[in-house]
């Protein structure tokens, strides 16, 4: 039966000195001079070396009209439904508050 060797702090510090977090490598995008990860289709404006691959803009007006219609089946005004959700964000509650929250 072998006799296991300790590890010592500076064996385990060599062994994690590659394991530091490296933040990704960011590009310009050619078409609205956004920042977005490389080889990868912009976010802001869809395309990809040069042209278009998704319609963005488009994806979220759809998004907003359904959104919308959303409210309205709840019986809600959009803008109301937004001021509430940004009153009830801006708020601070105590303890009690959140335990009575439901």
């Amino acid at each position: 039966m072998t006799v296991r060797m300790r590890t010592t702090r500076s064996k385990t510090a060599h062994r994690r000195s590659h394991h530091a977090l490296v933040l990704p490598r960011l590009s310009k995008c050619e078409e609205c001079s956004a920042d977005k990860l490389r080889h990868r289709m912009c976010s802001e404006c869809g395309s990809y070396r040069g042209r278009a691959v998704l319609d963005v803009k488009g994806k979220r007006a759809e998004r907003q009209k359904r959104r919308v219609e959303k409210l309205k089946t709840l019986g809600e005004e959009p803008d109301k439904a937004r001021e509430k959700a940004a009153k009830e964000a801006s708020q601070s509650l105590d303890a009690v508050d959140l335990s009575n929250k439901k």
